[in-house]
């Protein structure tokens, strides 16, 4: 008696790719004896698809969802900058031709830095601990609050934990595509409330040097805020001979001329 599925009649209204005569399975047909003839193991497939259900739901854990799941993009420049801070042309080119060369080198050298063995007081956060990475990157002391607390002078070693790693080889080459972009997020919504300090801007040329071309939409979205950002406090610096500006022209300057984001561009001086 050949085996007929109650859905063969929704099969009918769907296109056959291939003919396939009826196949005589008898009441002893086994499957998990491979097929003897290939109508047989097309038949087999047919009976396969009408088994399964029409309505399939996905099981999600919530808790895997990043709470920003829509990407907007925002078309808008950066702040023009003040007269006098803007760098020269040859100056931003300068800038990309160096970075280019440090984006080079890390790619060559991340196989030999990743199989390098972290100090024993370097415990790398997961990819979805915003706050875990804030405080791995900028340190305890930067983090409580934005206030700054008197530095601990028990010790003579360097309080890693209290002023942030700084983004070592062997540290940035274990960091997956995944992990570079959630954490120049957690870095750039930490800025969008906050100065710029010398640790953050570290990081974010770090960050900046792993980010592989082309751009992922959201690392799009990221930089370009981040270039932003950085032209906003630009504008609140008093005086062009601050070491912010240099390093906030910097940021800018990559973004806009090698992520080729011209239009946040700033005018050549």
């Amino acid at each position: 008696m050949a085996w007929v599925p109650a859905e063969s009649a929704v099969e009918e209204l769907m296109p056959r790719l291939l003919p396939v005569e009826p196949c005589d399975l008898t009441e002893g047909f086994d499957p998990s004896i491979p097929p003897r003839t290939p109508q047989e193991y097309l038949r087999r497939v047919q009976i396969e698809a009408a088994q399964c259900p029409d309505v399939v739901v996905a099981q999600i854990d919530p808790k895997k969802l990043k709470r920003k799941q829509s990407v907007n993009i925002s078309l808008s420049g950066c702040q023009p900058a003040p007269e006098g801070y803007s760098p020269t042309l040859q100056w931003q080119q300068q800038q990309v031709a160096q970075f280019s060369t440090v984006r080079q080198s890390v790619n060559r050298h991340r196989s030999h830095w990743k199989s390098q063995q972290l100090d024993s007081n370097v415990t790398m956060p997961t990819s979805e601990d915003e706050e875990g990475w804030k405080k791995f990157c900028l340190g305890e002391r930067l983090c409580s609050e934005g206030a700054i607390r008197p530095t601990k002078n028990e010790s003579p070693g360097i309080d890693y934990i209290e002023i942030g790693f700084p983004p070592l080889l062997s540290i940035v080459s274990r960091m997956n595509q995944a992990t570079v972009t959630s954490v120049l997020e957690y870095l750039s919504n930490w800025f969008g409330e906050r100065d710029f300090t010398p640790e953050l801007g570290r990081w974010l040329y770090a960050l900046l040097a792993c980010l592989e071309k082309p751009l992922l939409p959201e690392a799009h979205s990221l930089i370009r805020q981040l270039a932003r950002r950085c032209s906003e406090v630009r504008l609140l610096v008093d005086s062009k001979d601050d070491e912010r500006v240099p390093a906030l022209n910097l940021l800018i300057c990559l973004v806009s001329r090698y992520f080729d984001q011209r239009d946040l561009a700033d005018e050549p001086s």
